[in-house]
């Protein structure tokens, strides 16, 4: 069969020190962001040019010496900071106490597998062989899991940390022109991208090869053991993305539908109470949620990969430098991202803010193209020239160009996800612009038109999903979809440092506009922000079409460990979990978008309340109450997060003990088909409705320029818009992709427990 042309040594070294790298790359960003100082001494240095700007165009940049403005600016990142910081760590408390159950529910589960034994048994796949006991698999599991969930929630919070960091600084940046704010905004999403896709991959090779000390040449119990990683980060992911997303979505509800609608006064106006609680939102829903969702997906494939190896050529034969090639990939991921990023920060410079999207989709096109030079020469390294995969229960030959062509079309499927959703969802193609247009005769016909929309977007990512499904199966049977999913996850830095941008962006606005900036400067901001509103929303359709190939590939992995030969579904035990797992995102989805309805309505009512009670707050002569509003998105966002999370972690358990492995596998299967169309639509419909507003806002064009300005019908039609897309783009759409991953996992974990003892009812009747 060959063998790889590098050593296992050189994969020992290589694999670390690219995430090393990684995250020294990331504090060199978080560096250079840094030397924009949060402190009007510095700022008002006449000579200081190291931001490129010579003394005279300092001198004759807008409010470059307005000491007040500088102190203002920091007081408001301090607040939203502060906000954040303190949601995420009330949220991290009751996310801690369900983490320790979780874990000790896994070992219970998987430890009465062979009632808590510590004899050796005969391995799953090889009778022949003898494999490390129950107890251990439960142990091990237990310790991956509790690292997975650890990862993914210090991942989320130093997002967090570094996007309250920034904001301010993209705000005093703007001053100097839209170039400056770019990089800044950019270097910070950057420090995001790189510290999540190196300490995931950091922490994952440092646990296997922790794990082979005990294990050894059982890399069948290691790596399913190994699969807890996955778990434990999407467990996390799914309560950050739940209740950060509640939480943003009600104040952000509250705050237009109050302040925009029905008092006529600016977004982010320092009058309206929710506005910091808006801004704090934007932090923790999409920057904290995302970047536990986006380390999920990572960890899932990297898992679903190796499991299926493990019963492979690779894991059979002990080839660890193949065994190890979904982790290559990432590592070559990080050195592609990282020249990309350059592209962005160093080789050019922005000077216009027509220049602001294409630098961003640049950042996707270069990225793809050298990642598809990278896959090649990684595969071409790390693989023998054959081998085989394990393909339900036979080994199929593969050849190794074959393996690469399953990692490139996973690659280039999601640039074409990213590219559709960018069509659909940016005000500058035609979509969005008819969306704006129907504004004209109310929100009814703006409503009616951005369902249409987001259910049109899903044809074109449908098809690319089921082509890299069908060619990476027919060349590589499951392994070759787990590889496609890790190869749209490859560019994971890039991908989250655009989606990072967004948020920042859009907290520099409101900063901008809390301190009194002058119009030019929020204009410039808008610009940014607008921009970032379509890198969001191609973010969230990688995670949606990762997340499909992923859930897939689970899914096939759990299959094969429950030794289920067939999914029949004219089979009565399949059929109902087929129907039922359909019908779960519906369920998840109406827990979600009610809970930001709710908690939307006691901001509206609060907001109201100030309004009309505080003498002086519409004149601006008397200061809102901000902590009365960021205490009513924190409770209801801890409170209302509880019944989502407990849908999609009770399911499998219910579903794999009491009706079985086959009813679970139709569950699974179900909620994948359904759960993947919903994600889409929702996202691109809330996305569509939010550039649309900002399309008639920013009055760029004659057709732009006839619905407004603000204030105006169409305008104040496109907010309700927006405000029903909210929920539907920022909590329910981007949970969904989580929930069809965590139950694919989940059930994968617990496959052991379901095969022998699941099936409860069926055993008694």
């Amino acid at each position: 069969m060959g063998a790889s042309i590098i050593s296992d040594l050189v994969t020992e070294i290589a694999i670390p020190v690219c995430a090393v790298i990684g995250i020294l790359f990331s504090l060199l960003q978080w560096y250079l962001v840094s030397q924009v100082k949060l402190s009007p001494e510095r700022q008002q240095s006449p000579k200081n040019n190291k931001n490129g700007f010579n003394d005279y165009l300092i001198e004759e940049e807008e409010g470059l010496n307005d000491n007040n403005v500088v102190i203002k600016c920091a007081e408001i990142q301090q607040a939203i900071s502060e906000g954040a910081t303190s949601f995420l760590f009330t949220e991290y408390q009751y996310v801690g106490i369900f983490m320790v159950a979780f874990a000790a529910l896994i070992f219970l589960f998987l430890g009465s597998v062979e009632g808590f034994s510590t004899k050796s048994q005969p391995c799953t796949y090889n009778k022949h062989e003898m494999c490390k006991s129950a107890l251990a698999n439960a142990l091990f599991s237990t310790i991956s899991f509790v690292l997975g969930a650890i990862t993914s929630v210090v991942s989320g919070f130093l997002g967090m940390k570094i996007a309250t960091y920034a904001n301010a600084r993209t705000t005093l940046e703007a001053r100097k022109g839209v170039g400056k704010a770019f990089i800044t905004a950019f270097r910070s999403g950057a420090v995001m991208g790189f510290l999540l896709a190196a300490s995931g991959l950091l922490v994952l090779f440092i646990a296997i090869n922790c794990f082979k000390l005990y294990y050894g040449d059982d890399w069948e119990g290691l790596f399913e053991a190994i699969t807890g990683y996955g778990l434990g980060g999407s467990s996390m992911a799914l309560f950050g993305r739940v209740g950060g997303g509640i939480y943003t979505k009600a104040a952000d509800v509250g705050a237009d539908l109050v302040g925009k609608v029905e008092r006529n006064i600016p977004e982010d106006d320092p009058r309206n109470p929710a506005v910091i609680a808006d801004n704090v939102g934007d932090n923790v829903g999409d920057i904290a949620g995302m970047g536990s969702d986006l380390f999920g997906s990572y960890a899932e494939a990297s898992c679903a990969a190796l499991v299926v190896a493990s019963i492979s050529s690779f894991g059979i034969n002990h080839e660890y430098t193949a065994m190890l090639y979904p982790l290559l990939i990432s590592s070559m991921g990080i050195l592609v991202c990282l020249l990309t990023t350059l592209f962005a920060t160093d080789f050019f410079e922005i000077k216009a803010v027509k220049e602001i999207e294409p630098a961003l989709k640049n950042q996707l096109i270069i990225s793809t193209a050298l990642m598809t030079v990278g896959i090649a020469l990684v595969t071409w390294l790390a693989l023998p020239s054959s081998f085989t995969i394990f393909n339900f229960g036979v080994q199929k030959v593969v050849k190794n160009w074959e393996l690469f062509f399953c990692v490139a079309i996973g690659l280039w499927a999601g640039l074409v996800i990213g590219f559709v959703t960018e069509y659909y969802t940016s005000n500058a193609y035609s979509p969005v612009q008819d969306v704006a247009d129907s504004c004209r005769t109310g929100a009814a016909t703006n409503v009616i038109f951005g369902l249409a929309l987001g259910y049109k977007s899903v044809i074109i990512p449908i098809f690319a999903i089921a082509v890299s499904i069908f060619v990476s199966f027919s060349l590589a049977a499951m392994y070759g979809i787990a590889v496609a999913a890790l190869g749209m996850l490859s560019t994971i830095a890039t991908g989250l440092a655009i989606d990072a941008y967004g948020p920042i962006s859009d907290n520099a606005g409101g900063i901008a506009e809390m301190a009194g900036m002058s119009h030019r400067i929020r204009e410039r901001t808008d610009a940014l922000d607008a921009a970032g509103n379509t890198t969001a929303a191609i973010g969230k359709g990688f995670a949606i079409g990762s997340a499909a190939l992923v859930s897939l590939a689970l899914f096939g992995a759990f299959v094969s460990r429950a030794a289920i030969s067939t999914v029949d579904v004219l089979t009565p035990k399949v059929f109902i979990g087929l129907i039922v797992g359909a019908m779960l995102p519906y369920w998840f989805s109406a827990m979600t978008m009610k809970s930001v309805g709710s908690a939307a309505l006691k901001m509206v009512e609060e907001v109201r309340r100030q309004f009309n009670t505080i003498p002086g707050l519409m004149e601006g002569t008397a200061k809102p109450d901000y902590a009365t509003c960021v205490k009513i998105s924190t409770d209801a966002s801890i409170k209302e997060m509880i019944p989502p999370g407990a849908l999609v972690m009770l399911t499998p358990l219910i579903v794999g003990t009491f009706f079985g492995v086959e009813t679970l596998s139709g569950v699974l299967a179900g909620s994948l088909v359904s759960g993947v169309q919903i994600a889409i639509s929702a996202s691109n419909t809330g996305g569509a409705w939010d550039n649309a507003k900002k399309y008639i806002e920013a009055g760029a064009s004659e057709h732009a320029r006839s619905l407004g300005p603000k204030g105006s019908d169409p305008h104040k039609a496109a907010v309700i818009g927006d405000t029903i897309g909210d929920p539907l783009k920022d909590t329910s759409g981007p949970s969904l992709n989580i929930l069809i991953k965590l139950m694919a996992v989940e059930s994968l974990v617990f496959a052991p427990f379901f095969a022998k003892h699941g099936g409860l009812l069926f055993k008694i009747f």
